[in-house]
C-alpha cells in the first residue's frame, strides 16, 4: 500500500512541565497496522495515569507499537530549545516546526491523510499538508494519535526518569512529575539553596516575561 493510503497521528507529550524535555511522536499506519493496534488496545496515554504500573504499561505498549506500525518517529525537545522558542511566544511555533520535521523524516506525502492534536496549535500545517485535521482528543479520531501520543509520553516519562535518577542520591526522590506543584517547587528550592540556581533540565522561560514574538531559525531536533 501506498504511503498516500495511510493515516499519519501526531502527538506531543510534556508540554507544560517546567523540569525537562517536552516529546512529540508520529505514527503511520495503513488498514492492517490501524486494526493491529486496536486489538492492542491501544488509547490516550493519559488514561493509564501517572503510576508505575501505568508507566510500564505504556513501556511495553511502545514496544509493540513501535514493531506493528509501517512506521513511526519520536524526538525529545530539549530545555534550550523550548526556552529559546517561549521567551520569544513561540511555543506552538516549535510544535508546529517539530511535527513538520517528524512528518518530513516519516516520508509523510504532502497529499497523505493527517491527524494532529491540538486544533488550533497544527491547523496552520493545512498550507503544507492539505489533508492534515488539526483537531482536539486527536486520540479519539484515530488510533494512530492515540499510539503516537503513547510513544510521546513513553519518551517523555523515561527522560524525566534519567533526571530523577540523577538527582535522587542528594536530593531523595523527585516528586510532582516536573510539573509546576508543590512537589516539584521543593526540589528547586533545595536545589537553589544549595547551588544558588536551578539546575539546568529547568525552562527558565515558565513565567517568565516574553520577547515580542519573532519567529526563531528552526532547529535541528535528534530523532531517537
Amino acid at each position: 500500500m501506498r504511503k498516500s493510503d495511510w493515516v499519519f497521528g501526531v502527538d506531543e507529550a510534556g508540554r507544560g512541565p517546567l523540569l525537562g524535555p517536552m516529546a512529540m511522536a508520529v505514527v503511520g499506519v495503513d488498514k492492517k497496522a490501524a486494526a493491529a493496534l486496536a486489538e492492542l488496545g491501544v488509547q490516550d496515554s493519559k488514561r493509564f495515569g501517572s503510576t508505575a504500573k501505568a508507566k510500564a504499561q505504556r513501556r511495553e505498549l511502545a514496544q509493540k507499537i513501535i514493531a506493528c506500525t509501517n512506521i513511526s518517529r519520536c524526538t525529545l525537545v530539549p530545555v534550550g530549545v523550548i526556552d529559546t522558542y517561549t521567551f520569544q511566544g513561540q511555543l506552538n511555533g516549535l510544535e508546529r516546526q517539530v511535527a513538520r520535521d517528524l512528518l518530513e523524516a516519516a516520508g509523510a506525502p504532502k497529499n497523505a491523510e493527517i491527524i494532529c492534536d491540538g486544533a488550533r496549535m497544527f491547523a496552520p500545517l493545512t498550507q503544507l499538508y492539505p489533508n492534515l485535521r488539526a483537531v482536539n482528543d486527536g486520540e479519539s479520531a484515530h488510533v494512530a494519535v492515540a499510539a503516537a501520543s503513547i510513544l510521546a509520553k513513553h519518551a517523555r516519562d523515561e527522560a524525566f526518569a534519567t533526571i530523577c535518577a540523577h538527582y535522587k542520591p542528594e536530593f531523595g526522590e523527585i516528586r510532582g512529575g516536573g510539573y509546576i506543584n508543590a512537589a516539584t517547587r521543593k526540589f528547586l528550592d533545595a536545589y537553589r539553596a544549595r547551588y544558588g540556581d536551578v539546575p539546568p533540565q529547568t525552562r527558565r522561560s515558565w513565567g517568565a516575561k516574553k520577547d515580542k514574538p519573532a519567529r526563531p531559525k528552526p532547529t535541528q531536533l535528534g530523532l531517537v
